[in-house]
């Protein structure tokens, strides 16, 4: 018995599926399977989207702005040249010279008030040689401030032993370069560089970082600004400005805009990395061509079973059509139990999707035994999939709902 409240629609919609049960279970079986493929394949996408990005970030900043390369130019040319002369043939490149972002405080300043940009971190970088005893390492040095270089790198936070916190005389290694030299927390490095006339200094180990890549944690040495500064004889310089985003998917929108602000070349890690984002792109492609074929077959098994009751209940739609119901009753009706089948097979779905995805994560790692992805299920992901459900099943139920709204009561009652 239904509630006096309900609708002459809701009535007799729902009467009609409970009448045809095993259609209304099989066709909300089949929208249950279409959500759950929906729904695992979109979190299973961003998972191991945002796993791919946040490791390719876990060593570089979303944006890192750098100065100007050194350029060769002929003496003379053009209007400049004097009658007689002749420019060289050949110009040779000139090799780089480690140099510094003309003005980075103020760049900094700039860059920070943007719109988008989260953080922003001055870092002293280049190439110096490490030394232990008889064993020697080429590495890259980066010196940073932590306090600020932290909020875009997480490095304090991939810590095996010691501490992150730097003084003038500390330096950080990877857990590889360590095993490499035989070090641990405590022990002492001595830094060469051959930046000006060539610096050396010996720093004390205060910390091991693990950065999950064995190319970074065996190349990479961190210090603090002023150390790294007074290595590369770049007093008071730096080589490159780290910035973080909001977004990270915008890096490349907002490098633009820096470099059109400041004339400094940015590059996004959308840039540095075109490979990886074509492959996230493609990605994205193949995932909405599958939930849109997915979507296109629940709407043609809806439509079907809808065809299907049409032709079944054509004598009781004569009857009510007689009884003075319009044909707008009728579409509505049908239009509902599309509805109904859409929203009732998206819910299952939703679950079911939910439960594939738990088992998956539980029985999908990594080398190291960590899962796979992180599991992702969004608010906005099962919203989505409820209301593309229930509209998907309304769409398809008009073509059967405008059929039934149409029939001829004298003939449907005399069929």
């Amino acid at each position: 018995m239904f509630p006096t409240w309900q609708p002459f629609e809701w009535i007799v919609a729902i009467r009609f599926l409970r009448e045809g049960r095993l259609q209304t279970l099989f066709i909300v079986a089949g929208v249950a399977i279409g959500v759950a493929v929906i729904v695992f394949m979109s979190a299973l996408m961003t998972g191991l989207q945002q796993s791919f990005i946040h490791r390719v970030l876990s060593t570089q900043g979303h944006i890192q702005l750098l100065p100007p390369r050194q350029v060769a130019r002929p003496l003379r040319q053009g209007t400049d040249a004097r009658p007689g002369e002749v420019e060289g043939a050949t110009v040779q490149i000139p090799p780089q010279t480690l140099q510094s972002i003309d003005q980075w405080q103020a760049v900094a300043l700039q860059v920070r008030a943007m719109p988008g940009v989260r953080d922003v971190s001055p870092v002293a970088g280049g190439s110096a040689l490490v030394v232990r005893g008889n064993a020697s390492k080429a590495v890259a040095v980066v010196g940073m401030e932590p306090a600020l270089y932290y909020r875009i790198i997480a490095l304090d936070q991939k810590m095996v032993r010691g501490t992150a916190q730097l003084g003038g005389a500390d330096l950080l290694v990877g857990t590889d370069l360590a095993t490499d030299l035989g070090v641990d927390v405590g022990d002492k490095l001595r830094l060469s560089t051959a930046a000006g006339a060539g610096a050396t200094t010996t720093l004390r180990i205060a910390g091991l970082f693990d950065l999950g890549n064995r190319g970074a944690n065996a190349r990479n040495v961190f210090v603090a600004l002023h150390t790294g500064q007074s290595l590369l004889a770049l007093p008071g310089g730096v080589t490159s400005l780290d910035v973080a985003v909001d977004d990270v998917y915008t890096a490349e929108a907002i490098a633009q805009r820096i470099t059109t602000a400041t004339g400094i070349e940015a590059n996004s890690w959308i840039r540095t990395n075109a490979e990886l984002f074509t492959a996230i792109s493609a990605q994205n492609t193949s995932n909405t061509a599958i939930r849109f074929f997915v979507g296109l077959s629940v709407a043609f098994g809806i439509a079907s079973v809808l065809a299907v009751v049409v032709v079944q209940k054509s004598r009781e739609i004569g009857i009510l059509r007689a009884m003075g119901i319009s044909q707008g009753q009728v579409l509505r009706l049908f239009l509902l139990q599309g509805g109904l089948l859409g929203l009732g097979g998206a819910v299952a779905g939703c679950g079911l999707g939910v439960a594939i995805l738990v088992t998956w994560q539980r029985s999908a790692h990594t080398a190291d035994g960590s899962p796979l992805f992180a599991l992702v299920l969004e608010p906005s992901l099962f919203a989505a999939a409820l209301g593309l459900a229930t509209v998907t099943g309304r769409v398809a139920a008009y073509a059967p709902a405008g059929g039934a709204a149409r029939l001829d009561p004298v003939e449907a009652i005399g069929g």
